[in-house]
């Protein structure tokens, strides 16, 4: 089997890659909605892999992998890795978890990330409210995590809310020390948010980045009676394109709070140090920016040997993302807590992606049974699909 193609069309905001083959054998993948200048990266990698065997996924990934970087610019070669695992597993005949040992687990569990209402404001009983609606959503989800501090408008909208002044531009753009005010603001909102939620489900926080390591560390111990699942990003994370474990392990030995990061990391040699060192308690890379399935699979056993758990980032990753998820968490280790639900808030996805069950969640859980079928189990309605095609991508599916 050959590749013959690699095209790239977006949909929605989102990068979709397909890839086919001389036996007419296809492959999909996706990357997240919020990247839809990615295309040109994405057909960049064409000469690299038309004639090879797409069956022989590392062996096509060996000559694009080391071409890409930190988020966002592995999300290209995670997408493309995407499709050669469908590709392998149609051409199997098996799931692509089957491909990758074997699954661990029958359902898998997901976490609130993605599924959002608008915050009313910035006070601790605008983030109780939001945080009851999130948990009265029909997915039933477990474990709920809120953007506070550096991961939301608290430096714009909280006055004095840090020594520094607050800056408009890329994603997450602010850092510096915490006022004592804005320090204690934050714990009010968490103690808001904790009478609501009570032992009830897990709150989880996304707290940057921008933190600085003192402010980190008071932060992390003011949390301890609250028994959160994780305070992510502090000092580094999206887009920032690089780790800091030795900042990373200060904070996280200072504290009994569990201590999240990762969803920006590109390739496993960048969660070396982190791993070793143990310089957090949790993990999150995305499986749409690590470099793809195998990457995300590589490093959770690599972490499960270090006693470093897994929560995979995947916010945005959209429905053939999500069938990515399911496959690769199905058959991660016990060091696994649950993945970031992927969801989109365009309805017509559902309607034009076959595969996917329905209802999606039930209980906080997905049935990996849904997408048994050979490959990621998903796939294209193209009739219906064709409508959210741009015209300089109307020959995507010939």
């Amino acid at each position: 089997m050959k590749i013959t193609d690699l095209k790239c069309a977006v949909m929605g905001g989102y990068p979709i890659v397909r890839i086919t083959t001389d036996e007419g054998i296809e492959g999909i993948g996706q990357a997240e909605c919020s990247k839809p200048y990615l295309k040109p990266h994405v057909l960049f990698y064409k000469k690299y892999i038309l004639g090879e065997d797409p069956t022989d996924v590392e062996r096509v990934m060996l000559k694009i992998r080391r071409l890409g970087s930190f988020k966002p610019w592995g999300a290209a070669v995670s997408a493309i890795e995407f499709a050669l695992w469908d590709i392998a597993g149609k051409a199997a005949g098996v799931p692509v978890y089957k491909l990758l040992g074997g699954k661990v687990r029958d359902q898998v569990r997901v976490y609130n990330g993605g599924v959002r209402f608008k915050m009313e404001g910035l006070e601790p009983e605008h983030f109780a409210d939001n945080i009851a609606k999130m948990m009265a959503r029909p997915e039933g989800f477990s474990i709920i995590k809120q953007g506070i501090a550096f991961h939301s408008w608290m430096p714009h909208g909280v006055p004095d809310f840090f020594y520094g002044t607050p800056q408009e531009g890329p994603p997450h753009p602010n850092r510096g020390l915490l006022t004592e005010r804005g320090l204690k603001h934050i714990i009010a909102c968490v103690e808001a948010m904790k009478a609501v939620t009570g032992d009830k489900i897990g709150l989880a926080l996304d707290c940057g980045p921008g933190f600085t390591v003192p402010d980190a560390i008071r932060l992390a111990k003011a949390m301890e009676p609250y028994n959160l699942m994780w305070l992510e990003d502090m000092l580094t994370g999206d887009y920032t394109p690089y780790v800091m474990a030795d900042l990373y392990r200060e904070v996280t030995r200072s504290t009994s709070t569990p201590i999240h990061t990762g969803e920006q990391i590109y390739l496993r040699q960048n969660f070396r140090e982190l791993i070793e060192k143990k310089a957090v308690n949790v993990i999150g890379p995305d499986p749409a920016d690590i470099g793809g399935i195998a990457e995300l699979k590589w490093v959770a056993e690599y972490a499960d040997m270090h006693g470093v758990l897994m929560a995979p980032h995947g916010t945005i990753d959209g429905v053939i993302g999500l069938a990515a998820h399911v496959h690769a968490a199905a058959a991660m280790p016990h060091n696994y807590i649950a993945l970031e639900y992927p969801y989109t808030s365009d309805e017509w996805w559902y309607d034009i992606v076959e595969g996917l069950p329905t209802p999606i969640v039930k209980n906080s859980m997905i049935d990996v049974a849904a997408f048994n079928r050979p490959g990621l189990g998903v796939k294209f309605d193209v009739d219906k699909a064709l409508k959210h095609l741009e015209p300089e991508d109307a020959d995507f599916f010939d």
